[in-house]
């Protein structure tokens, strides 16, 4: 036997990719049975999918329900603090719209600088965003203790 021929190589799969119908492999074959079965197996996912978030949907509701009782047995046990909450959220919003105001006028004085030079940009951020940060998440506060007890119907505030 000659090296420079490869020695015979018996395969250890053998694929027909004949169109012949009389090959016992090719007649169990049954495109609907697979598409069927393939279906069904999409559906049963979809079906697993769908218990799943109905499950996460009630834990979130679960969670809000209770943060909002809890937030309405606090308002009734402190309804004076929960009324000067309403004012302290009414002067912040004045507050707030006092500091956008400045916020802007700074954005349009200084629009090429902010714009042109990292510094000036560094800067402002520097100087308004920490304060615009913690003032809305006051106000966010506020509002949340601040706001009408929920009735049973939809009432106004």
């Amino acid at each position: 036997m000659s090296t420079d021929q490869p020695s015979p190589v018996s395969p250890i799969f053998q694929i027909d990719v004949s169109a012949d119908a009389t090959n016992p492999a090719s007649a169990d074959y049954d495109p609907d049975r697979v598409m069927i079965a393939l279906l069904q197996q999409m559906v049963a996912s979809q079906e697993r999918e769908i218990r799943l978030l109905e499950e996460i949907h009630q834990q979130l509701g679960a969670q809000q329900r209770q943060q909002a009782a809890d937030l309405k047995n606090w308002k009734e046990r402190n309804p004076d603090l929960a009324q000067w909450c309403r004012y302290a959220a009414e002067a912040l919003s004045r507050v707030q719209i006092e500091f956008l105001e400045n916020l802007t006028q700074e954005i349009q004085e200084n629009e090429e600088h902010l714009m042109d030079g990292e510094f000036m940009f560094h800067e402002f951020v520097d100087r308004f965003g920490p304060r615009l940060a913690h003032l809305n998440g006051m106000l966010h506060v506020l509002g949340q203790l601040a706001a009408a007890p929920e009735t049973g119907e939809s009432g106004s505030q």
